[in-house]
């Protein structure tokens, strides 16, 4: 009797084990950014960035499931401009503006399993905005300038993210998505003339492995 009961008890244990991995799943991600902006007037020039962090998986049923992540993102965007140069007969110098923004973004999607290998994910998307540069490098007859503006990034980003998660095995998944920033990322350069309202846009491909 008491070999059953240790039996019965050790099949409980691995039956509730094997929902847990089914039902809850982590793991690291790492992908590759196209950052840009967009919003009136605002900085047009995309850029290739990077991101890496960790997801968190909650299976509701075969359906549904919230999945937050915390990730490093390396975002900007680029911009042709001006500066003033004693090199120049019109008095400026043609350059482009390489904006450099590093985030700690916390998205929270929620997933709809179309088939047990594909998902439709959307939700939001906080963003913690932890570093911030411009460089200024010339073109043309100017490629010897090269400087570093400085500008005030917003601590806070809002956005809103949809994509697609394809499981490639139970354990390897890929995913793209695209995040819309709904927040200014800027409140002005000291450098762009006029008002704009540059909102971060970040289009991403990753892939991630589940524990």
């Amino acid at each position: 009797m008491k070999k059953i009961a240790i039996a019965l008890m050790c099949m409980i244990l691995a039956t509730g084990a094997a929902m847990a991995q089914k039902t809850f799943t982590f793991g690291p991600k790492i992908g590759v950014d196209y950052t840009h902006y967009w919003g009136k007037n605002s900085l047009h020039g995309g850029q290739l960035n990077y991101q890496a962090g960790m997801f968190f998986e909650y299976r509701f049923n075969n359906k549904f499931s919230i999945a937050p992540e915390v990730v490093f993102a390396a975002q900007g965007g680029k911009n042709d401009g001006v500066v003033l140069s004693q090199n120049s007969s019109t008095g400026y110098a043609d350059v482009v503006y390489t904006d450099h923004l590093n985030y700690i973004n916390v998205p929270v999607m929620l997933k709809y399993y179309v088939t047990p290998a594909l998902s439709i994910d959307f939700g939001p998307q906080l963003g913690i905005n932890v570093y911030h540069k411009c460089t200024i490098k010339g073109k043309g007859n100017y490629k010897d300038i090269k400087q570093t503006s400085e500008t005030t990034a917003n601590n806070v980003d809002f956005g809103l993210g949809l994509g697609l998660t394809y499981n490639i095995t139970k354990d390897v998944f890929v995913q793209g998505r695209y995040t819309m920033g709904l927040t200014k990322a800027f409140e002005k350069f000291e450098w762009y003339p006029i008002s704009f309202e540059s909102k971060n846009g970040n289009a991403q491909i990753s892939i991630g492995y589940r524990f």
